[in-house]
């Protein structure tokens, strides 16, 4: 066995791929928050003098579409050009894309960088996936070890949510004008030294992804994938992946909600003053990332124990019918905030413990989908369909938009009960089918039923 793979401990390899993440990440939250507040500044401060919504549909379009373009990168990766090439080549692009947003003057140059920075995603994003997940040969240490790339990822966020904001209106500001421009300037720069980074740490990668991973995912094992169709076994466990997917389009359109929810309804109905101080509506990110981090490595801790029970870990379904359920309760942090401000404003604590609940729904939810396809995608198929689950998202981010516009016709009571009701009846459902779910996954075909004629 190649000294990549140890059981019971997780490669080094695995870290290069968690480092990556981060910094990429950090660019990418730090430009989805600078493209927004840098397109509808007005010309005195430095930004594009352009509309609201302008700066909602360029945003949208980062996205949606940085959700999208992986399904093209995981077909390459799958089919023509091993994964560990097309990383450092997608962090380029995005660097790329990042510094022409720094030199934008209109719309379209904008959209210009919202579409490097796209095809440079598509071909990072699920390929770093499908390249930390394919260094484990012992499969059960998957949940545990995808939660603790997510605490990358979100370090990532936090340090770049955190941060931006400060540096635009104090290092990089001059005068009046906020220092937008060379802010999207540091992200390019971030992306370049990720990619030196990443060309680094190749060689902690072993075999993987060197050749397309039609050929197996785990390289030292020398798989090789004849160009046959799928067989039954494996349409069952291609059409959980696909039934899960749907499940996750439900999760992530209600968790983008949140953000339109709690920065539309804490602007107006919180109070948001502690002592002197006011709390800006921005470190609601802030809070996300931060219980994200601080959850991965418990979450890693706990998947690792459980799958060493006698009877295993907990289903992928439980886990996600679990996620489902914590996001509902959050909206109802929202409805106990209504009810209890009356005529005055509700205490931020609502606003806390919405964010801590949306937060620990994402934990048990987003983490296991990469570690899902992992296990039970083919190979001959493996990135595409690791890009199908981001697909998922790109789905949610297209939507959610036109479900606020829709949900906003509703009293505010009204809308955060229905929504909490959609997630709980989801969850109750994957908690109901669980054992039929579970059963799609398993590698023999049931036992066919004989009848014995007297």
């Amino acid at each position: 066995m190649s000294e990549i793979v140890v059981k019971n401990k997780r490669p080094f390899g695995f870290y290069v791929c968690c480092v990556a993440f981060m910094f990429e990440r950090m660019a990418y939250y730090s430009a989805k928050y600078l493209i927004f507040v840098f397109v509808a500044a007005t010309l005195v401060t430095g930004g594009l003098g352009l509309t609201k919504f302008e700066a909602a549909l360029i945003q949208s379009n980062l996205v949606a579409y940085t959700y999208l373009a992986p399904i093209i990168g995981g077909y390459l990766s799958d089919r023509h050009i091993g994964a560990r090439y097309c990383v450092p080549v997608g962090l380029v692009l995005m660097a790329a894309g990042y510094i022409v947003g720094g030199s934008a003057t209109n719309a379209v140059t904008m959209n210009v960088m919202v579409t490097l920075v796209a095809i440079g995603t598509g071909l990072f994003k699920g390929n770093v996936s499908a390249i930390s997940g394919a260094l484990f040969e012992d499969e059960s240490q998957l949940d545990s070890a995808f939660s603790v790339q997510y605490s990358f990822v979100n370090i990532g966020s936090l340090i770049g949510t955190t941060a931006v904001g400060v540096l635009i209106a104090t290092t990089f500001a001059h005068g009046d004008v906020q220092g937008y421009r060379a802010a999207f300037q540091l992200c390019g720069i971030i992306c370049a030294i990720d990619a030196a980074w990443f060309l680094f740490g190749m060689k902690f990668l072993g075999e993987v992804g060197k050749k397309p991973f039609k050929d197996g995912k785990h390289m030292e094992k020398k798989v090789v994938t004849e160009n046959k169709p799928l067989t039954r076994v494996e349409k069952r466990k291609v059409f959980a992946i696909v039934l899960v997917s749907i499940f996750s389009v439900v999760f992530w359109v209600f968790w983008y909600l949140t953000y339109l929810a709690v920065y539309d309804y804490g602007a107006q109905f919180v109070n948001l003053n502690v002592g002197r101080f006011v709390v800006p509506l921005s470190w609601f990110d802030s809070l996300n990332a931060f219980v994200c981090i601080a959850m991965g490595p418990v979450l890693g801790i706990l998947w690792f124990k459980l799958s060493k029970r006698p009877k295993g870990d907990l289903s992928l379904f439980k886990k996600l019918a679990l996620g489902l359920s914590l996001l509902g309760m959050s909206f109802l942090m929202l409805v106990g905030a209504e009810i209890s401000r009356g005529t005055n404003k509700a205490s931020i604590v609502w606003i806390i413990a919405f964010g801590v609940l949306l937060s620990m729904g994402e934990m048990l939810f987003s983490p296991l989908g990469n570690s899902f396809v992992t296990k039970y995608a083919p190979n001959k198929i493996y990135s595409i369909l690791m890009g199908v689950w981001i697909l998922a998202s790109f789905i949610a981010g297209k939507s959610y938009g036109y479900l606020y516009e829709f949900a906003s016709k509703f009293p505010i009571i009204q809308s955060y009960v229905v929504i909490p009701i959609i997630l709980f009846v989801c969850a109750v459902l994957l908690f109901i089918f669980d054992k039929k779910l579970v059963k799609l996954l398993e590698d023999e075909e049931p036992a066919k039923k004989v009848k014995l004629v007297a």
